[in-house]
C-alpha cells in the first residue's frame, strides 16, 4: 500500500465514528450539536440536520474505506482504520461531554 492509503484508512475510521452520534440522535428526534449549529459544534441542530450530517459522514467514510483498500489481510491498514475510530471517538466524547449544559 502507498502512504496515502493509510491516511484514507485513518480518516475512514474518523468519519465512520462521527456518523454514529449524529445519525442516532437525528433518527431519535433529538437535537444535537453539529457544525451547522449556532455556534458551530456548541449549539443544537435539528434532528434532520443531524441525520443528513450523519449520512454525509457515512458516505465519506465509505468512500475513504474503499480508497484506503482496507482488507482483513492488511493488518497495518486495519490498525490505522481503528486508530481513526479511537481518535475520533475520544475527541467526540470530550467535545460533547457538556452538550446538555447549553
Amino acid at each position: 500500500m502507498k502512504w496515502y492509503h493509510y491516511i484514507a484508512c485513518f480518516f475512514a475510521g474518523a468519519f465512520l465514528a462521527n456518523t454514529v452520534p449524529h445519525f442516532i440522535h437525528g433518527v431519535s428526534g433529538d437535537r444535537f450539536p453539529s457544525p451547522f449549529s449556532d455556534p458551530p459544534g456548541k449549539g443544537l441542530s435539528s434532528p434532520l440536520v443531524n441525520v443528513l450530517w450523519g449520512l454525509f459522514n457515512l458516505l465519506v467514510g465509505y468512500l475513504l474505506l474503499r480508497a484506503g483498500k482496507i482488507s482483513k489481510g492488511n493488518l497495518a491498514g486495519l490498525t490505522i482504520f481503528f486508530a481513526g475510530i479511537i481518535a475520533m471517538s475520544i475527541m467526540l466524547g470530550i467535545t460533547f461531554a457538556d452538550k446538555m449544559s447549553n
